[in-house]
């Protein structure tokens, strides 16, 4: 995997990969709409674009060998602002990617996708159907389903990743269960682009947890082997936060919908 293209890699997950993603031979061609804050490094490539712009897309996807979709908004916002930057967006990615002949992305999806499923039920399947709990969580769901179009259409290597509390520790009692640690993030790029033959995969983002409930078997199916634990942070994270009585009865999506901006129509 000699080039990669990040979208996003402004963002909180772009800027931690960057440095995790480099390697001898290897080109990481960066996008985002705003300025990225650290200076590009040797083997780093920055485009300050717009992903409306599929002109650009097609430009900086030639000859990638995969590419990562990071690029959206990342919590829940008016219906309008959703759509077009997590919906349109992703099937501009998508479609450029095609016209310029990458056959692998790995598209973040999230862990509300599947939001009002329970800590519970994650386990009792590989790959949840979609329940989102959000306009955002709607916008993943319709993100996975635009991966598995172009892959039925087109042939390519497609993988969701159902990221979940990313971040260089877990926030909250539900993170202890479903944190996503930088470096396993990066095992999981890694996977995406060793991938050989055509396939859609929906795989949770989350590490090697000892609480963890989610099924590690798709995860596995394409070589995603993940090695951190949130359990060292046990001592350090606040347990009332985000609490986990019951994996019953407690929501994937935890209480993300305290941001929502209304009742959803």
């Amino acid at each position: 995997m000699n080039t990669v293209v990040i979208t996003g890699a402004a963002g909180t997950i772009g800027s931690a990969l960057r440095p995790l993603l480099a390697a001898e031979g290897r080109t990481l061609r960066l996008m985002d709409v705003v300025e990225p804050e650290n200076p590009t490094g040797p083997g780093e490539e920055w485009t300050t674009a717009d992903l409306a712009d599929t002109d650009v897309l097609e430009r900086v996807f030639q000859g990638a060998d995969l590419v990562v979709h990071l690029g959206g908004i990342p919590n829940e916002q008016a219906w309008e602002d959703i759509d077009e930057v997590n919906i349109t967006d992703t099937r501009n990615v998508l479609e450029s990617a095609h016209r310029a002949g990458v056959t692998r992305v790995l598209l973040a999806s999230s862990i509300h996708a599947v939001g009002f499923h329970t800590l519970a039920d994650a386990g009792r399947t590989a790959v949840l159907l979609p329940r989102p709990d959000t306009y955002y969580g709607v916008s993943k769901a319709a993100m996975e389903a635009l991966g598995s179009l172009y892959v039925d259409r087109f042939g390519m290597s497609i993988v969701s990743a159902r990221i979940a509390n990313f971040g260089e520790r877990p926030s909250g009692a539900l993170g202890l269960y479903t944190w996503l640690a930088p470096s396993d993030m990066a095992r999981l790029v890694e996977a995406a682009g060793a991938l050989a033959e055509p396939g859609h995969h929906i795989v949770w983002g989350i590490s090697k947890n000892t609480r963890r409930t989610a099924s590690a078997e798709a995860g596995h199916a394409i070589g995603f082997y993940p090695e951190e634990d949130a359990e060292q942070f046990a001592g350090e994270v606040d347990e009332s936060e985000e609490p986990v009585d019951d994996p019953e009865t407690t929501r994937l999506g935890g209480s993300f919908t305290k941001h929502d901006l209304g009742t959803p129509m």
